[in-house]
C-alpha cells in the first residue's frame, strides 16, 4: 500500500477581499491619530501649570511696547483661571529658575495661610517682579492688564525641594 499524499490547496486572497479591509483600516488609522493628538493635549495641560511656566520670566521677555509686557506674556502663556475668565492679577519673577528652586531650602519655613497642613517658604532675597493687574475684561482672552515693577519676598509651596505653587511676595 502506497501512502497516501494529501496536497494542500493554495488559496490567493482576492483583491476584492483586500477592499473590503481598507476602510476598516483608514478608521484604526483615523484613532490612532485621535489618540495621539489628545495625549499631546493632557501632556500639554500637565507642562504649562509649572510655577516656572506661570511665573517665571528669565531673562526678562523684551517686549517691544514695555507697556503691553502683561497683554503679551499672559497671551503667550495662556495664563487664565480655569473657568476661562482673566486673572485679575498675576506675578512674573525675574530670576533664574535655580535661584527660585532655592527658596525651597530657605531657612524661612512659615505656616501657610489658609493651607493648615502646607508649610510656606519665603525666599532670603528679595526677587525683582513685573505685576500685571487686570484693568479690562472678563473672558479671556479680552483681558487687558497694566503693570508695576517691584521688588520683593516670594512666598511658594515645596513639593520635593522643588517649588509648586507661588503664593505671593512680600515687600
Amino acid at each position: 500500500m502506497l501512502p497516501v499524499r494529501t496536497t494542500r490547496k493554495m488559496t490567493a486572497v482576492k483583491a476584492k477581499d483586500v477592499k473590503s479591509l481598507l476602510p476598516l483600516m483608514i478608521i484604526m488609522v483615523i484613532i490612532f491619530l485621535v489618540l495621539l493628538f489628545w495625549e499631546n493635549e493632557v501632556n500639554d495641560e500637565v507642562v504649562t501649570s509649572t510655577l516656572e511656566h506661570l511665573h517665571v520670566d528669565h531673562p526678562q521677555n523684551d517686549v517691544p511696547v514695555p507697556a503691553r509686557y502683561c497683554n503679551h506674556m499672559i497671551i503667550q502663556r495662556v495664563i487664565r483661571e480655569p473657568d476661562h475668565t482673566c486673572k485679575k492679577e498675576h506675578v512674573f519673577i525675574h530670576e533664574r529658575p535655580r535661584k527660585i528652586n532655592g527658596i525651597c531650602t530657605s531657612p524661612k519655613k512659615v505656616a501657610c495661610q489658609n493651607l493648615s497642613a502646607i508649610f510656606c517658604f519665603q525666599s532670603e532675597t528679595k526677587f525683582k517682579m513685573t505685576v500685571c493687574q487686570l484693568t479690562e475684561g472678563t473672558r479671556y482672552p479680552a483681558c487687558s492688564y497694566h503693570y508695576f515693577t517691584t521688588e520683593g519676598f516670594v512666598l511658594v509651596t515645596c513639593d520635593d525641594l522643588r517649588p509648586d505653587t507661588f503664593l505671593g511676595y512680600v515687600k
